[in-house]
């Protein structure tokens, strides 16, 4: 570790800290859990899944446990598919869960409502499907702070996920079918409110750096799991005022009245010890006695965090008799036990399900092979990007953390040290097949919302050049546009959204204007930058209107989006390992 670090970890290498910390976990909890799957990132329950259940499979980002593996035993999620922290997991490590535990009743995700875990999870719903395996998914949008009223779809999932993953595991055992399962998670949703508070940062392990700001006096309402800012930034307040505060914005939001049970959970981030979690509780209980609402149950502790961050959470969800029944269902878990007889644990029966085909053959004499970009040069292209990213890769955090969750050059680097490693040895390939390999071990090893994007971005862009061995300036544009088209394409994002496609969009222009001009490959390349460093300056004069800094409105003005950052790194480094 360097003497620049300014956050002490208990770790070995920042590379190996989810691998090892997942071989403690199955070291600490050997009667509760094994690893499935290729990829070691599929917790599975021993004695959870079986024949004619549904398998519910949940999973998120790490940095916030016991969420999500501690959730992970009988009478609760079957599996669960463990991200790199603060990014989703990929869509092969929520597969490697799907399969373990289909018993041929179909599998139900369920995670964070954010950009990333919801293409990622989308995008392995959608494998499901080409498999054979029904699938359905819930995202949780417990967090009244990050969207208002008559917005619930568009708010973050926080603490909520706790109590929407047991009313979940509960139906499944009970015996419910895929869509029943499915309703009664939606029901706890739907009845499930939380706030937060933040009175200090988290940092990365791979940075050892806070991810933004927080003066010793001051702490963020409305803060997120991930570091992103809240409703507002204030004057440190007394727990009763701060539980006040808290539960106003969760009482507006949802009808409780006289006669009314629920369940409360007041949850640490991380840093925040039980003295001051039961003080915020005893507040909750004056405020909910006041209204004549009964409290059935009540959970106080560590069970949804965000690193070491100094914090807490209130989460209530409204009872009814079917969810009073299914909360109070037993379960075995690492991190939660609710007393009572499990039934006998049954069998699985392990499946097959190959959707795998083939690589396609490809006839080199049909292919166009004028213009300077071999495969080799592409290759060598590609290395320099991965390079470049790694350079940047503070200071691209860095810009994320102003503005979203200061993760966004440790991800990028970790798809593109991937990609470096898959590329490290010259390969006898296309250059369509040698985006192709990019795609997946991008996504592979990200995850996040960057591998869904960028995966679908190499792919798009190696299909735009499939009738070529080498690229002229012409194909060097189409390629360029073919990544802008697979991130729209997957993420759905305009120019004016504050993102990644604010960069890639003029980037696309200016080349081709170049390339109309009679431009060459370097030409176009350059012209591309221009464009991209255009775009990346733009993003700070609007508001962000999509991903975890949508939530900020104003406060996003005058920050540059790090995707878009990102976006021009790689274009540089494109058109600099060209030139040399």
């Amino acid at each position: 570790m360097t003497d620049d670090i300014r956050t002490k970890k208990l770790m070995n290498a920042p590379e190996d800290i989810i691998p090892e910390a997942i071989e403690g976990m199955l070291s600490a909890h050997p009667d509760l859990l094994r690893v499935e799957g290729a990829t070691r990132r599929a917790l599975i329950a021993r004695d959870g899944p079986r024949d004619g259940k549904v398998g519910i499979v949940i999973g998120g980002g790490s940095g916030h446990e016991p969420a999500f593996a501690g959730y992970v035993g009988r009478g609760l999620a079957d599996a669960a598919a463990v991200g790199n922290v603060f990014a989703s997991p990929s869509p092969e490590h929520i597969m490697d869960a799907a399969r373990a535990v289909e018993g041929g009743a179909g599998v139900m995700f369920l995670y964070g409502n954010y950009t990333g875990d919801v293409m990622n999870f989308d995008m392995a719903a959608e494998e499901c499907d080409s498999i054979g395996i029904p699938a359905r998914s819930v995202a949780v949008t417990d967090d009244v702070a990050s969207a208002p009223k008559g917005r619930e779809g568009e708010r973050r999932g926080i603490a909520g996920d706790f109590f929407v993953f047991k009313i979940a595991g509960a139906a499944a055992e009970q015996g419910r079918d895929l869509a029943a399962c499915h309703a009664a998670a939606v029901h706890a949703n739907a009845n499930c409110r939380s706030m937060g508070v933040a009175l200090s940062a988290c940092s990365l392990p791979q940075t050892g750096k806070p991810n933004f700001e927080l003066g010793a006096r001051d702490m963020e309402i409305g803060m997120g799991i991930h570091g992103e800012p809240g409703m507002r930034r204030g004057a440190l307040e007394t727990a009763d005022e701060v539980s006040d505060e808290l539960m106003d914005a969760i009482l507006a939001d949802m009808e409780l009245g006289q006669g009314d049970e629920v369940a409360v959970l007041v949850n640490g981030l991380g840093a925040t010890g039980l003295l001051e979690l039961y003080i915020l509780h005893r507040r909750v209980t004056q405020i909910l006695g006041g209204r004549g609402v009964k409290i059935h149950y009540s959970w106080v502790g560590e069970y949804c965090t965000s690193l070491e961050m100094a914090g807490a959470s209130i989460t209530l969800l409204k009872l009814d008799a079917d969810l009073k029944t299914l909360l109070d269902m037993p379960c075995r878990t690492p991190a939660l036990t609710v007393a009572g007889t499990l039934a006998p644990a049954g069998t699985l029966t392990k499946r097959s399900h190959d959707g795998t085909a083939g690589a396609a053959e490809v006839d080199r004499s049909t292919l166009a092979k004028d213009g300077p970009v071999t495969p080799e040069t592409f290759r060598r292209m590609m290395l320099a990007v991965g390079e470049a990213i790694h350079d940047n890769r503070d200071w691209l955090s860095e810009l994320d953390g102003v503005i979203g969750d200061g993760d966004h050059g440790v991800t990028m680097d970790i798809g593109w040290s991937a990609v470096r490693k898959e590329l490290a040895a010259p390969v006898d390939e296309t250059i369509t097949q040698t985006s192709t390999r990019m795609a997946k071990a991008f996504l592979d090893a990200v995850g996040a919302s960057s591998g869904p994007l960028y995966a679908s971005a190499f792919r798009k862009a190696g299909e735009a050049v499939s009738d070529r061995l080498n690229l002229d300036a012409g194909a060097v544009v189409a390629w360029v546009e073919g990544i802008c088209a697979g991130i729209q394409s997957r993420g759905g994002a305009q120019v004016g959204d504050k993102t990644m496609i604010d960069a890639w969009v003029p980037a696309v222009a200016k080349a081709k204007e170049a390339l109309q001009s009679g431009g060459d490959v370097s030409a176009c390349l350059e012209a591309a930058c221009a464009g991209a460093r255009n775009g990346r300056d733009y993003t700070a004069e609007i508001e962000s209107r999509r991903g975890r800094s949508a939530k900020l409105g104003q406060r996003s003005l005058g920050h540059v989006d790090p995707g878009a950052a990102s976006a021009h790194v790689m274009l540089v480094a494109m058109h600099r390992a060209l030139s040399a």
